[in-house]
């Protein structure tokens, strides 16, 4: 029989009484009953009114508002009553026992009491005592089934049998098996003598979730705090349920308190022919207030040399989250070379971060972030065993705020800094503003009635931005130097545009455009006599250039399809043509900020402009007045679906993302009329290959030193068109092999990805260089095997310095990443960067991992790279015994 969602609340004892009774009624009707029925057990009140105190005559109901009212009295709390509803339910029968004051349920009996959760075969309670007891039960073949399982606010404990009290909270609770965190804790006896108080005998810690763990941790008695801390007396190991004695501490302590908790972070040791003997990792977190801590770590080595970090992570839900670091290092490598004077090669570094954001709810309209990398050039190629870094050349940084005025203004102040660790060059933007207005329109009326004239969709807008920069080597700072790098400029353009309806498919866009400059300096070049060399010239002052322009543009879209035969897989290729067309005229505005100089001993003279070098760049000169084209290709194929055996299902396949040209001709020039051909192309080819490239093709040839002349280099009958001046090319793939569960997913759910919306794009890519540099400690044993590669080739042509003539700079690379199983349990894997210019092997690193269910073995090799290394570790996948691991590691240094 089922009852279930029964309420029991006593009030007075006639109330037991008068309610026993009804119950027992109600058993016998359930009982006998044909269907199983449901049944809430409501409280029962009594009118408590004395009948000799009625007095005749006088009415004890009063009306009020047309609706009568009953006045009840009621007796005091029983003692021996539960202060609280309790909520239960069973799938076999529930007996009530008056005399006894006892309630039975059984067959996967469940009861709510408070924040107290008990499931169990057979609960009793005698509400005399307020004592509760639990049991398990057998199935038929003789195997436990439905135990006792006891929680309450956090804790859940799953159970031979349970006695406890409500009233004291105290209890006695046979072969339990608790979790307290990632803790799993066994005890044959655990005895409850308060509400968040228990002393244990025979217990067992563990991390393993399994009946029998692989390990765990013994003791013959304990005290637990829930939620805080568990003490016990001698505790040993024992691995497979043999222990090892041998191996003992006279006490232990471990930590159960959940959240952020202040406490000493420990190290690993290291030992390196470079370096010496070290620690690494040693250090301390510090938690400074629920919304901010504090985080110290130092590496230390024999030789003498040490790195430092200390960061801070701060939070304010719905305001702020952010993180702050500061990283010294001082590295003393052993000099091995037999002709080094010195015995030690000694260098220091340091490197700030910063991660700001600001959440959209704490000042709506307004705005700030920042991600700031700011350090030393050499503090990369310094840290050991993180290749990824090591090959970083590029610091970038980024401080913004930005204001918006209910979409009709925009104001951005940036704070820009860039670095090169190659070339030490240092560049800040202190400050980046820009002001926008949005394109707005003056003679609109408020209230239109009917089709606007077309003057009203006549519309203006402001861009202005105005930069300053500032030019340093790290390796020659000097505070009066960098002021004499100091440039700035301020650009002003202001767009006018007329929207017109469209004539058929053509869509039509007038348009005027209005440019000014502000320089801080010019250039000049001089052919000195004396040095034969180009002397360079700069000005100091406040300087302009303008310019204006006028096009109109059209634009259509052009469709084209293909259909197969019907038998076939591919239904039908369908063609889209995006051409382009625009009328422009470019009065020559800046041909007086441009002149000529002599180069070189035999004369050549070539055109350059004062504002080049500066912040803004420069205007070319020349008038232009032609024509602007250019056409956009995308190619899709339909197919049919082979996952429907119906057949009607079809998908789509992009063959060509993107394919086209950009060129112009000006006609109204005497010399090299046709422009410049931008390329470009990209794809996803079966959604496998991605490839991406682009180019700039000349069509006017060269002299023998690489400078234009006016002569087409045109030859179709060759299919020469022109000459490629610049290019990239990109391709990327990934292969990977079913799931041996067959549930394939996008993502590596082993693998933890930086999706926590509270972490800063530093703290983000932290993390992901910490699963690249450990990669065993993150791998897939779900996955048999997967491979990704990478391919991109860049090459572009630049005038000498002497400008004697032009040279051809290329840079080609292969990245390459992958794993596979050799057995369910092993796995091994790789990552490399393949130079193709240097036509050498830059950095590899491998990787040979056990998986243990709780525990794991990871072996990581890093045989080429500016630092070799290797590193075995053998520790508990669990977080909380991360610090318990058997390491060995050691690092070599080729620099």
């Amino acid at each position: 029989m089922l009852i279930n969602h029964c309420k029991l609340n006593v009030k007075t004892a006639a109330g037991i009484v008068i309610m026993a009774g009804w119950i027992l009624l109600t058993f016998y009707t359930v009982v006998t009953a044909q269907e199983p029925l449901e049944y809430n057990l409501l409280p029962v009140f009594v009118d408590t009114i004395p009948a000799s105190k009625i007095e005749p005559g006088k009415d004890t109901l009063k009306s009020r508002a047309g609706r009568d009212t009953v006045k009840i009295d009621t007796l005091p709390m029983s003692t021996d009553s539960l202060d609280a509803i309790v909520n239960y339910a069973a799938e076999d029968s529930g007996v009530l026992m008056v005399p006894e004051k006892m309630f039975i349920l059984y067959g996967k009996a469940k009861t709510d009491y408070k924040d107290i959760k008990l499931e169990a075969a057979v609960i009793e309670f005698n509400q005399q005592s307020q004592m509760v007891k639990a049991f398990g039960s057998t199935d038929s073949s003789g195997n436990p089934y439905s135990k006792p399982q006891f929680t309450q606010g956090e804790m859940k404990t799953v159970s031979d049998s349970i006695f406890y009290s409500m009233k004291s909270n105290k209890g006695i609770i046979k072969n339990t098996y608790l979790q307290e965190g990632e803790i799993y804790v066994n005890a044959q006896t655990l005895k409850k003598v308060g509400l968040d108080e228990s002393f244990g005998k025979d217990v067992r810690f563990t991390t393993c979730n399994l009946d029998e763990p692989h390990f765990a941790f013994k003791s013959n008695k304990m005290k637990l705090i829930n939620n805080k801390l568990a003490v016990t007396g001698r505790v040993y190991p024992e691995i497979e349920s043999i222990p090892i004695g041998i191996i003992s501490l006279p006490f232990g302590l471990f930590p159960l308190n959940r959240g952020r908790h202040s406490g000493v972070m420990f190290p690993t040791f290291t030992a390196s022919e470079d370096f010496g003997l070290g620690l690494e990792g040693l250090g301390y977190y510090k938690v400074l207030s629920d919304y901010a801590d504090l985080t110290t770590r130092a590496n230390i080595y024999s030789y003498g040399g040490w790195n430092v970090n200390i960061s801070s992570k701060y939070l304010k839900r719905y305001k702020y989250t952010g993180s702050v670091s500061v990283s010294f290092l001082n590295n003393k490598v052993l000099n091995r070379s037999p002709f080094a004077k010195d015995e030690f090669n000694q260098n220091r570094a340091f490197m700030i971060t910063w991660g700001h954001t600001r959440d959209s709810r704490a000042r709506p309209g307004t705005n700030l972030s920042a991600n700031v990398n700011f350090g030393s050039s050499r503090f990369n190629q310094n840290l050991l065993n993180n290749p990824f870094l090591n090959f970083q050349n590029q610091l970038q940084s980024n401080i913004n705020y930005s204001k918006d005025w209910r979409g009709k203004y925009n104001l951005s102040l940036n704070l820009n800094h860039n670095q090169n660790s190659n070339t030490k060059l240092v560049n800040l933007n202190l400050p980046t503003a820009n002001f926008n207005v949005v394109t707005f329109f003056p003679f609109q009326k408020k209230d239109r009635v009917g089709t606007a004239k077309w003057y009203e969709k006549l519309g203006i807008g402001y861009n202005g931005n105005f930069q300053n920069l500032i030019s340093f080597y790290d390796t020659a700072f000097n505070l009066r130097r960098i002021l004499d790098t100091l440039q700035w400029g301020a650009q002003h353009n202001l767009p006018i545009n007329l929207s017109l309806p469209a004539l058929g498919p053509i869509t039509i866009a007038p348009g005027i455009s209005y440019e000014e400059r502000w320089y801080g300096q010019r250039m000049f070049r001089n052919w000195n006599n004396t040095s034969k060399k180009v002397d360079t010239t700069v000005q100091k002052g406040f300087y302009t250039a303008r310019q204006m322009s006028f096009s109109l543009s059209l634009n259509t879209r052009i469709f084209g399809t293909y259909k197969f035969r019907p038998k076939s897989r591919a239904i039908a290729i369908r063609h889209e043509v995006r051409p382009s067309i625009s009328l422009n005229y470019k009065p020559d505005m800046a041909a007086r900020y441009h002149y000529n100089t002599q180069v070189d001993s035999t004369g050549r003279v070539l055109r350059f402009s004062q504002f080049e070098g500066g912040v803004l760049g420069t205007f070319s000169e020349g008038r232009f007045g032609g024509i602007a084209f250019g056409i956009d290709n995308v190619l899709e194929m339909k197919v049919k679906d082979k996952t429907d055996t119906s057949g009607k299902n079809t998908k789509k396949i992009k063959l060509l993302d993107g394919f086209g040209f950009n060129s112009s001709y000006n006609l109204m020039a005497d010399s090299f009329a046709l422009g410049v051909f931008s390329i470009y192309a990209r794809s996803t080819l079966f959604d496998v290959i991605n490839i991406s490239a682009n180019a700039t093709m000349d069509p006017y040839q060269v002299n023998d030193r690489g400078f234009r002349v006016n002569q087409l280099n045109f030859d179709p009958a060759r299919l020469k068109f022109g000459r490629i001046t610049n290019g990239n090319i990109a391709l990327s793939t990934s292969f990977k092999s079913k799931s041996r569960d067959g549930k394939d997913s996008k993502e590596n759910k082993n693998v933890p990805l930086p999706n926590d919306p509270f972490m800063t794009p530093d703290e983000q890519q932290r993390q992901l260089q910490f699963i690249r540099a450990n990669p065993a400690e993150f791998t897939d044993f779900n996955i048999p095997w997967n491979l990704s590669l990478s391919y991109s080739l860049g090459f572009s042509r630049i005038l000498r310095p002497d400008y004697s003539g032009f040279e051809t700079i290329t840079n080609s690379s292969v990245n390459f990443n992958g794993d596979f199983s050799l057995t369910e349990k092993w796995k091994i894997g790789g990552t490399g960067y393949y130079d193709i210019s240097r036509r050498s092997l830059q950095q590899i690193s491998m990787f040979i991992t056990r998986e243990m269910h709780c525990w794991q073995l990871a072996l990581n090799i890093t045989p080429i790279g500016l630092f070799r290394s290797f590193n075995i570790t053998f520790n508990p996948k669990s977080g909380i015994l991360r610090d318990l691991r058997i390491n060995r590691s050691r690092t070599f240094s080729n620099q």
